[in-house]
């Protein structure tokens, strides 16, 4: 009988910085650095795992965010000398984290809004 890790994973394996937990690039946030909208060097989040350069992997997810932040991984990961704004990556994922919570509350989907009375035709 196969166990889970004698099965290799679908993909390339990558670790997150955050916790260092090995897992499937697909599970994972792909982070490089770039720039933000002030043209400061920033790290910017990479979600489809498609730019150009470096990157570093994350779970998207607070816990691996904040542990990755306090242990300044991403400078090493990056390989990067000057310093990186996280606003852009924390944005994302309060974004994303947010989007999750939308799709999993029913009350905002449209068949679960209350009646207001008023009806357009």
């Amino acid at each position: 009988m196969a166990t889970t890790s004698d099965t290799p994973a679908p993909g390339p394996v990558r670790t997150c910085v955050g916790c260092r937990a090995r897992a499937a690039a697909s599970e994972l946030l792909r982070v490089v650095a770039g720039s933000d909208a002030e043209g400061r060097p920033a790290l910017v989040p990479d979600p489809a795992h498609r730019a150009p350069g470096r990157g570093a992997h994350l779970h998207p997810t607070p816990q691996c965010w904040e542990l990755a932040v306090r242990r300044r991984a991403f400078p090493r990961a990056l390989r990067s000398g000057v310093t990186l704004a996280d606003a852009p990556v924390a944005d994302y994922l309060a974004t994303l984290r947010h989007d999750q919570q939308d799709q999993h509350d029913p009350s905002t989907s449209p068949q679960h809004r209350p009646e207001t009375g008023a009806r357009s035709s």
